[in-house]
């Protein structure tokens, strides 16, 4: 693989994978080029992004007002859709050659494939499904290691936060959870530098073929919704679940529900809010009969306005509420909806 320029000196990089489709690159890949440019900083750095597809040139200034130095362009037909064995080859190849101190990836269907092949190959320590990323320093057995990647996510089924090290290997990777890290503005008077690179594939990478492909768009869109009204297992069946819909409805939000939930059958998985459904940061959100266990509130402690009603004054979802109402969903949604209705009037 060859390159347009050679880095002229040896500066750790913090890299992001640039997810894009047809043309379009998905938020989670936005707001880690907002926390690779903090990492990058910290660490006295700079910011690569890996994009890689077919005619996605012009997404390159992109990134770079969102905070890359560098962007490694690869740009070619057999790249036009994600298939796991090209793109891996392309960012091996570069990995090989750079060396990166940092390698970031969207816990999305796409970058929890690719990361775990690429860390294989590698030989390098992944932790998937991030909600928090920070540079710090890590001690053992005597050993003090500095600027490491501190990895949080919730652990042991959401009952603790465990922050993880990788001291000896390199890149230190991680996926890391769509909506939890703040997506900066983009400063378009930034400049950078696009490096074009040429893939080169061996003939086992492209023995998987698309013939055919179909998209349909999701039954909501939890991510970008303003007002989301969820409910969890204290909905007590699916009928009642009709209220959530009902409470949504009037406030023109999205319906979400919490793991439980959608286990219990009252709802679909593509309501999921939470570590294994969609992290949500709306202006409002509405939990109603919500427990609040870890893994559902990721990310969701800088939602704007948080209004909790549980029958249980000592749910955990209350610690993050801005507003705690004790009582059953049952009697409180009614009368949330009428007062709505006559203040709206």
């Amino acid at each position: 693989m060859r390159g347009g320029t050679q880095h002229m000196e040896k500066r750790k990089e913090v890299w992001v994978f640039i997810e894009q489709e047809e043309g379009c690159i998905a938020p989670v890949s936005l707001e880690l080029l907002s926390k690779a440019r903090e990492l990058a900083d910290r660490l006295n750095g700079r910011v690569c992004a890996l994009l890689l597809g077919h005619q996605v040139a012009d997404l390159a200034d992109l990134t770079i007002h969102y905070g890359a130095d560098v962007v490694l362009l690869a740009d070619h037909p057999e790249l036009a859709v994600y298939r796991t064995l090209p793109y891996a080859r392309v960012a091996l190849d570069l990995l090989r050659e750079r060396e990166p101190y940092i390698f970031l990836l969207g816990a999305t269907p796409i970058g929890r494939d690719l990361a775990p092949r690429i860390a294989s190959a590698a030989r390098a320590g992944l932790t998937a499904d991030c909600t928090g990323l920070q540079i710090g320093d890590f001690e053992n057995r005597g050993k003090r290691y500095t600027d490491l990647l501190y990895q949080i996510r919730p652990a042991f089924g959401g009952n603790v936060i465990a922050t993880i090290v990788n001291p000896e290997t390199r890149p230190q990777m991680a996926t890391v959870r769509e909506g939890v890290m703040r997506l900066d503005d983009p400063d378009n008077n930034r400049t950078g530098e696009i490096v074009r690179v040429e893939p080169h594939f061996d003939e086992a990478d492209l023995a998987l073929q698309v013939v055919k492909r179909e998209m349909r768009p999701p039954a909501c869109n939890l991510r970008n919704a303003s007002i989301v009204v969820a409910g969890g297992a204290g909905v007590g069946c699916k009928e009642n679940f009709q209220l959530i819909y009902e409470l949504a409805r009037v406030l023109g939000g999205e319906v979400g529900a919490s793991r439980a939930a959608v286990d219990a059958g009252f709802i679909s998985h593509e309501h999921q809010v939470g570590q294994t459904g969609v992290t949500v940061r709306p202006k409002l959100y509405i939990a109603c009969g919500i427990s609040g266990a870890v893994q559902h509130r990721a990310g969701m402690d800088q939602s704007a306005k948080i209004i909790a009603i549980n029958t249980d004054p000592d749910a955990p979802i209350f610690r993050i509420a801005h507003y705690r109402i004790v009582g059953d969903l049952r009697e409180v949604i009614p009368m949330m909806i009428r007062a709505y209705r006559e203040l709206s009037r």
